[in-house]
C-alpha cells in the first residue's frame, strides 16, 4: 500500500512539476509579495468554487438561516431566560451543522491544497546559493549499518567546487561534502555510485528559482514534501541526496512565513469573490 501510494504520488508530480515550471517564468520576474499574492488569489477563488460544488449549499443555506433565526430570537426575547437557552441551543446545534457540512469539502480540497503548497515551497522555503557562500551536501545510503560500502564520488559539478572532500558517518550510512558555488545556474551534481550515475540538482544565483531541497527516497511523504526531482526506487543504492540552502527572508514570502500568508491571503480572497459566486460557507 504503501509503495502504491509514493507511484501515485510521483505521478501526481510529473504534470505539477510541468505547471510549475512554466509559472517560474512569472515568479522569476516579479517580487516575492507580488507572486505570492497573485497564486493565493487564484488558489483562493479555486478552491472557493471547488467548496460550492462539492458542499450542500441549500443545507449550508438552510443551517444559516435557523442560526439567523435563533440570534434575532435571542435579541427580541433577552428577558425570557427558556427562549434565550433555547436559542442558544439552536445556535449550537447549528454550528454543529455547518461543521458536518464542511467535512466533505474539506476532504475534497485537502489533497489539492497540500500538492500546490509543496509546489509553492520550492520558491519560497529555501533561496538558492549565492556566489562563494557554501552548502552541506548529505547523501543518504540503504541498508544497515554491516551493509557493504559502495564506491562513492563526485564526477561532475559545474556550478560549484568542493571544499570538503567526503566525509563519512558509518553509523548512519550517510556521507557528507562541503561545496562552495562557483557560477550561477541550475545544474545537476553527478555522482558515480560503483557504476551508476546518480545526480541531484543544484540551484545557484539570485533572486527566485525552483530549489529542491532533498531528491527523496521511495517513501510517499518523502516524494509528496520533495516533488521537484525523481525519486531514487525501492531497491536503489542511495535512499537520498540533499543540499542545506540558506532561508528565504521575508514576512511574505520567506521561509516558513509563506505558509501563513498563503492561508491568510487565500481566505480574504476567498471572501472577497464568495458574493459574486455566490457561495454560501
Amino acid at each position: 500500500m504503501t509503495s502504491l501510494l509514493a507511484q501515485i504520488i510521483a505521478w501526481l508530480n510529473v504534470p505539477l512539476n510541468a505547471a510549475g515550471e512554466l509559472l517560474n517564468v512569472f515568479v522569476a520576474q516579479v517580487p516575492g509579495w507580488v507572486s505570492i499574492t497573485v497564486i493565493s488569489a487564484i488558489v483562493g477563488v479555486v478552491l472557493l468554487v471547488m467548496w460550492k460544488y462539492t458542499s450542500n449549499q441549500d443545507a449550508i443555506g438552510r443551517v444559516k438561516d435557523k442560526i439567523k433565526a435563533n440570534l434575532l430570537a435571542m435579541r427580541l426575547f433577552k428577558d425570557s431566560i427558556s427562549v434565550t437557552l433555547k436559542a442558544q441551543g439552536g445556535v449550537f446545534r447549528g454550528a454543529v451543522g455547518l461543521l458536518f457540512h464542511a467535512v466533505r469539502p474539506l476532504l475534497v480540497v485537502l489533497v489539492p491544497v497540500c500538492l500546490i503548497m509543496a509546489q509553492m515551497a520550492l520558491w519560497y522555503q529555501a533561496r538558492p546559493l549565492m556566489q562563494g557562500e557554501e552548502a552541506l551536501v548529505t547523501m543518504q545510503l540503504n541498508g544497515d549499518v554491516d551493509s557493504a560500502w559502495p564506491d562513492v564520488n563526485i564526477a561532475s559539478m559545474p556550478t560549484a567546487d568542493v571544499t570538503i572532500d567526503q566525509t563519512r558517518v558509518f553509523s548512519q550510512r550517510q556521507l557528507y561534502w562541503k561545496i562552495k558555488a562557483r557560477e550561477n545556474g541550475l545544474k545537476n551534481i553527478v555522482f558515480r555510485v560503483d557504476n551508476e550515475r546518480v545526480e541531484k540538482e543544484l540551484a545557484v544565483g539570485a533572486g527566485f528559482m525552483r530549489v529542491s531541497l532533498k531528491r527523496p527516497g521511495w517513501h510517499w511523504l518523502d516524494i509528496f514534501e520533495n516533488p521537484s526531482e525523481k525519486p531514487f526506487g525501492p531497491d536503489s543504492v542511495v535512499q537520498s541526496i540533499s543540499v542545506e540552502y540558506p532561508d528565504r527572508v521575508s514576512r511574505t514570502s520567506g521561509t516558513n512565513w509563506w505558509i501563513f500568508y498563503f492561508f491568510a491571503a487565500s481566505v480574504v480572497f476567498g471572501f472577497i469573490f464568495k458574493p459574486f459566486l455566490n457561495v454560501k460557507i
